[in-house]
């Protein structure tokens, strides 16, 4: 509990926790003013698709499913970051020569990281609400489905569900930047798999729809209006998984993950 502790606190007063949080708030944020502004130009069913952002309550899977699809990103920046940090800043050499286990540290540093990334996906679900509320009174839109029950009953499990995709995609990171040793390796590679599975979707979907980030976007069952206009058209959209099996599928990679980069932090020599 200890290290737990000492690891919220640490991870707390990084800049790149900061920084994370504010991109991601910052962009959404953004596309809701801009959702806002262009309504008022616009007309007829052109308006309303484009009003679908601050009509409640398709507003709210909007919300999470653009959380949990560019989040993913910026948190295999962020497990890269944090656990390239660990060999670069020699943190780690510092904790094992205080006769602290590698294994428990590392993991305990990841278990910090996954409680900041619940906190900065709440952060940004409320705001991004709270922006939405005040884009529909410029756009004149009602705000009459913001108490609907039957989509606040499932706001819990399918932010639950996006939770632990975006921390399988931060393992992803964390386990990269591991086996580099180094910050800017683990990040640049973990962008370029990002961007190299989204890419291969196009050619390979079968294969494609079993690896971390397909599995981690097919988990979040976000449904309703608002997943059709999430997801219609997206590459590979017809191969995805079912969102049980991928549940179970981001498990698997989240676990593995973790033990590649345990067990690597085990062997490895530690130096500087």
């Amino acid at each position: 509990m200890r290290l737990f502790l000492s690891g919220l606190r640490k991870l707390r007063g990084r800049p790149a926790s900061l920084v994370t949080v504010c991109l991601l708030l910052g962009l959404l944020v953004l596309i809701i003013i801009a959702t806002a502004t262009v309504s008022q130009r616009s007309s007829g069913t052109q308006a309303q698709r484009v009003l679908v952002l601050v009509t409640f309550p398709a507003a709210y899977d909007l919300i999470l499913s653009f959380m949990f699809g560019l989040g993913g990103l910026f948190a295999v920046i962020y497990g890269a970051a944090i656990a390239g940090s660990e060999w670069s800043w020699g943190t780690l050499k510092n904790a094992v020569a205080r006769g602290e286990s590698r294994s428990r540290y590392m993991l305990l540093s990841f278990a910090a990281i996954a409680v900041m990334i619940a906190i900065g996906l709440v952060v940004t679900f409320v705001v991004g609400v709270g922006a939405a509320i005040v884009g529909a009174k410029v756009a004149g839109v009602s705000t009459a489905g913001l108490g609907d029950s039957d989509t606040l009953g499932r706001l819990p499990e399918e932010f639950a569900r996006g939770w632990f995709a975006v921390t399988e995609e931060a393992a992803l990171g964390f386990a990269i930047a591991t086996l580099a040793r180094s910050q800017l390796a683990g990040i640049g590679a973990g962008i370029a798999f990002y961007f190299g599975e989204t890419f291969a979707t196009i050619f390979l979907p079968d294969i494609v729809k079993y690896l971390p980030f397909a599995v981690a976007r097919a988990s979040v069952n976000i449904g309703g209006a608002a997943a059709d206009a999430a997801n219609a058209g997206g590459p590979g959209a017809a191969a995805a998984l079912p969102a049980d099996t991928a549940l179970v599928l981001v498990g698997v990679w989240l676990v593995g993950s973790l033990v590649v980069a345990l067990g690597f932090s085990e062997r490895a020599e530690i130096t500087g």
